[in-house]
């Protein structure tokens, strides 16, 4: 597929359908995965007797909600699906082995830019090079010189900006093109309500929580939040401290769904965070990440911390020993009281 030129990929993928079919998008819902699902759509639209968006996942961060509130996209949850309706599946931004759910479906086609896992489908396309799908599928458009709607191009202009963290991530020339192109059609004020849209009402006791159980150790920014309504909140705050001049490194913990999520961030140019976070948790649950962000989730049940008051603190202290020990910098002393309100409130000059 690789040596196809973008006009014969979209030929051959056009080519799998025909104006009889029932088409399902299966999708895993994130930015990147619902954008690519409606440029399907659109390529199909007139094509085919319907097309439907179907996502496997509970969708639960806010913004990714906001996106399909304010792009309107119609989707249905996989519990709610009629499949005898369904006569052919295309699965974007995914692979079979990604989840077991889509196991339980017969292939047309599989477009994705995650590292190929040995899909067989009658129509394949894989490009682990790229940063989004959302940039292969700009390409189908153009190559089939449609153009997008401001909804369907805010869409994927948001997509590859998130899955490529803001071209921070390695991408390719493609990519670059593609933003390019998006950026002409795109609403840029939608897009950027979509990305603001990352807190819950809900979520804002936790930064309260976040500011008086800080523990600040020669820039590195250490939390315990308890038990949180959804794991994000550790990104959120771990983002959040990572704003602070003084903080090198972000390790920010929640308990969500009987596990402990650990979310590690760092300036970039700090060791390694998806290398420490495997080397620190790794042996006692899932561990990895990036140069710069991590993540690990261990099962409480792999865990042994005293009950009631001083729970909350065995964990953070058993977190801390476990970071610490496979750093290379010298032992931090934890800061003072007055350290740590600098640290977040700052002083005049």
């Amino acid at each position: 597929m690789t040596k196809l030129t973008r006009y014969e990929r979209l030929k051959r993928f056009l080519a799998c359908f025909s104006s009889e079919d029932h088409v399902l998008v299966l999708i895993n819902a994130d930015p990147d995965a619902i954008a690519s699902a409606m440029a399907v759509k659109r390529l199909l639209w007139r094509r085919v007797a319907g097309v439907t968006i179907c996502h496997v996942n509970v969708i639960k961060r806010p913004d990714n909600l906001a996106m399909v509130r304010l792009l309107d996209v119609r989707m249905v949850h996989i519990d709610e699906l009629d499949q005898k309706r369904v006569k052919k599946a295309v699965l974007v931004d995914s692979q079979p082995s990604h989840d077991e759910r889509f196991k339980t479906f017969s292939l047309e086609a599989v477009i994705d830019h995650h590292p190929d896992t040995g899909v067989k489908a009658p129509f394949v396309d894989i490009r682990p090079k790229y940063g989004a799908t959302a940039s292969i599928m700009t390409e189908y458009l153009r190559a089939a010189r449609i153009r997008p709607s401001a909804k369907l191009a805010t869409a994927l202009f948001h997509a590859i900006k998130t899955d490529t963290s803001n071209f921070e991530r390695k991408t390719l020339l493609e990519d670059l093109k593609a933003f390019q192109f998006l950026f002409r059609h795109a609403n840029i004020a939608l897009s950027r309500r979509i990305e603001q849209a990352d807190l819950r009402f809900d979520f804002l006791k936790y930064f309260r929580i976040a500011l008086d159980e800080m523990q600040l150790r020669g820039g590195r920014m250490f939390v315990h939040l308890g038990e949180v309504v959804n794991p994000d909140v550790c990104v959120l705050v771990a983002d959040f401290f990572m704003r602070l001049a003084s903080v090198d490194w972000s390790v920010v913990s929640g308990i969500s769904d009987q596990k402990l999520i650990i979310v590690m961030r760092n300036d970039g140019i700090r060791k390694n965070a998806g290398k420490l976070a495997k080397e620190s948790f790794g042996r006692i649950g899932s561990a990895g990440g990036h140069q710069s962000m991590s993540r690990a989730e261990i099962s409480l049940e792999r865990l042994d911390f005293p009950p009631g008051e001083t729970y909350r603190k065995s964990v953070s202290r058993w977190i801390i020993d476990q970071v610490e020990k496979r750093t290379t910098d010298s032992v931090d002393k934890p800061a003072s009281d007055a350290e740590m309100k600098k640290a977040i409130f700052g002083r005049p000059s």
